[in-house]
């Protein structure tokens, strides 16, 4: 079975420039074009000023830009690419009526050693700047792959040497700091033995997939005229370690062009292990974060082990609004939004724009292609912002061609791009340079594991909306190729800039960036296993390291016989811990004890044996507790909970064998309580 997975403030932002303005392969400005002076008004009225674009580059550009694919992918004609250009008019036309303010970004280059001290930084490894010697930074250091401690050896190389040209002050040696005689970097790469989610390496076994049944893998893929060979993806294994013979460059294609049938996609799955799938909403914020700080440097490992440059663009701050709909940063919308509907992960006009198109729109024929009209859009647009939030505005009066332009509109206007100005260099790069569409996907997860949180979860809920237009295909003669090239001008365009030859080219790049991140979002949005692997060890080392500092503390050894003297007094000390209940006991081994808060009975002794899964857990405190369970918990969907130990908080997949995850995590608490939305 197919599993479905689903301006007037002084707010600081962030802008971008890029570090090297001369060669811009990769989005540093928009698409919008320039239509030569030679072309005058009076001599093109025979056509549309969208199909003018696309003859004008057909002639312009006798070869298409070339594009690394597999060898499944053939050739496109440039009138594939029509509606891609059609929708860059429209949003040029859009922003010459004034209906949507654009905003000049100026692109800087970067001071020699900035970008590593930068790249530095975003990983957590700040201390390697500082100098300080923090214990996350250590935590991190002792995670790190073969392959991503190379990666960071080579940056932290790089911005040494910088310094030491520059004069400034000592520096710590690279060998101090991996415990190495040899401060040379080389990139060999060896097969690798599997790595458990538990984060225990084990040698030379070789990873046992359990045969494919209902619920034992997640299945992306097209049914109609997909082809009929299905690939695996592994989780276990990072990425990088998992390149074992490094492509040449020279022998990729190099005039390739994408096939535009929604068959050239190949179908995935990811097989469940042990552990199960984990989404990105399971996992704490804090662990959210280090994940974060692993992809980026798992990123990095894997465009090396690729010989791929992974280029970025470099943050300077601007003002943004802080009030409004339109063109306010995610952040502070949310954080607006959030006041009146506590926990809520996406903006809310957006949400109700999404909901406006899925009840009436997705049946309408060229829905997202058809442009509503500029005039009312402008009118609706005002009308919001004055209306949304005193819950006035009629959106009977909304008609869905307008709707979705309204939701195009919200998408370009936002000050910082959805996919993030930063990293849309890394996106074009992954289709250009990275020849297979299984490494290319691989990519894409990293990148979508970097996003901020609110990008993340306002991307995917976009994504689920446009697979629905995707699926009435039928009725709105919307394909998955037809709504990528839609899509990719509002999200791979940069306000008030203007695109040469070379950037007109990437158009059908970003298309097929959107077609991946619609066709294989389930994929997208699980993390992958070694990551929460090295998430653990990462905890685990932070805590190791937490108990040789509360060892050698006089202070605090002194403290805590204070504290055993204490214990024999009657009263508790005023603010002490309350344990509940089922820690104050010994529990045997392979015993855990469940506590679920909203169940007439709250907690409940578990022996676990090697087919135990979470759903078996959950399954029994609904019978037990299925007449006396509280108001509060009927109608929500329950789930059980890892929580502490060498992990912040991890909603686990029903699938989990509980005795592995037990294993790998013997200090947790096991609670049952609605999953966060």
């Amino acid at each position: 079975m197919t599993m479905e997975m689903k301006d007037s403030g002084s707010v600081v932002l962030t802008a971008y420039h890029t570090h090297n303005p001369a060669r811009i392969p990769g989005m540093e400005q928009s698409f919008v074009q320039d239509i030569p002076s030679s072309h005058s008004p009076s001599s093109r009225k025979s056509l549309p000023r969208c199909r003018r674009i696309n003859r004008m580059l057909s002639t312009e550009s006798a070869s298409s830009p070339a594009f690394s694919r597999s060898n499944s992918q053939a050739s496109m004609d440039s009138t594939s690419m029509e509606d891609f250009w059609c929708e860059v008019e429209n949003i040029k036309e859009s922003s010459e009526d004034g209906s949507e303010e654009t905003t000049l970004l100026e692109f800087k280059p970067a001071d020699e050693g900035e970008l590593e001290a930068e790249w530095l930084q975003d990983v957590g490894l700040s201390t390697l700047i500082s100098g300080a010697e923090e214990e996350d930074g250590q935590a991190l250091l002792s995670t790190l792959t073969r392959t991503q401690a190379a990666a960071v050896q080579k940056r932290y190389n790089t911005y040494t040497q910088t310094l030491r040209k520059k004069n400034r002050h000592t520096v710590r040696d690279v060998r101090d700091i991996f415990g190495t005689n040899d401060s040379s970097l080389t990139f060999e790469t060896v097969p690798v033995s599997p790595l458990p989610s538990n984060g225990v390496q084990l040698p030379g076994q070789k990873p046992v997939w359990k045969s494919v049944t209902s619920n034992s893998c997640l299945d992306c893929g097209l049914d109609k005229g997909s082809p009929s060979i299905t690939e695996e993806l592994s989780y276990e294994v990072s990425f990088s370690e998992s390149i074992t013979v490094l492509p040449k460059t020279q022998e990729w294609p190099k005039n390739q062009r994408f096939k535009k049938e929604d068959s050239a996609l190949p179908k995935f799955i990811v097989r469940k292990s042990r552990f199960g799938l984990t989404e990105v909403g399971d996992l704490s914020p804090e662990d959210m974060k280090k994940i974060r700080y692993l992809s980026l440097i798992e990123l990095t490992a894997f465009y090396d082990a690729l010989g791929v440059e992974l280029k970025r663009n470099r943050a300077e701050r601007v003002r943004g609004r802080e009030n409004g709909l339109f063109g306010v940063p995610l952040t502070i919308l949310l954080e607006n939004d959030q006041k009146k509907v506590p926990g809520i992960k996406v903006p809310l006009i957006f949400q109700k724009l999404l909901l406006k198109l899925e009840e009436t729109g997705l049946e309408t024929e060229g829905i997202l292609r058809v442009p509503g009209s500029a005039s009312r859009v402008k009118n609706l647009h005002q009308e919001l912002e004055a209306k949304f939030y005193e819950d006035t505005f009629d959106w009977d009066q909304v008609r869905n061609n307008d709707a979705a332009g309204l939701l195009k509109m919200f998408i370009r206007e936002l000050p910082s791009p959805l996919f993030t100005v930063e990293y849309l260099p890394a996106f074009i790069t992954l289709v250009e340079k990275i020849p297979k569409i299984q490494l290319q996907l691989q990519a894409l997860h990293l990148l979508i594991m970097l996003l901020p949180e609110a990008n993340r979860d306002t991307a995917k809920a976009f994504l689920q909306f446009l697979k629905k237009v995707v699926a009435n295909e039928g009725k709105n003669k919307m394909n998955l190729w037809n709504v990528s090239m839609i899509v990719a001008p509002n999200l791979f365009i940069y306000k008030g800039k203007r695109a040469n030859q070379q950037e007109m080219q990437a158009a059908a790049t970003t298309a097929h960036i959107v077609r991946l991140l619609i066709q294989y979002q389930d994929i997208l949005w699980t993390v992958p296993s070694f990551l929460i692997s090295q998430v653990r060890k990462m905890n685990e080392a932070a805590m190791n390291n937490s108990k040789r500092q509360l060892v050698f503390d006089k202070g605090v050894r002194k403290l805590l016989r204070r504290k055993t003297m204490e214990r024999e007094r009657p009263e508790r000390p005023e603010g002490a811990v309350t344990f509940p209940p089922y820690l104050q006991s010994d529990i045997p081994e392979g015993v855990i004890r469940v506590y679920a808060p909203l169940h007439s009975k709250v907690s409940m002794a578990i022996q676990l044996n090697s087919q135990t899964k979470a759903k078996d857990i959950l399954a029994r405190f609904h019978c037990e507790n299925s007449r006396g369970s509280s108001q509060n918990m009927r109608g929500q969907i329950q789930s059980l909970h890892e929580i502490g130990g060498n992990i912040g908080q991890h909603c686990l997949d029903p699938d989990a064998y509980m005795l592995d995850v037990y294993r790998a995590n013997p200090q947790a608490e096991w609670v049952i309580k609605p999953k966060a939305s």
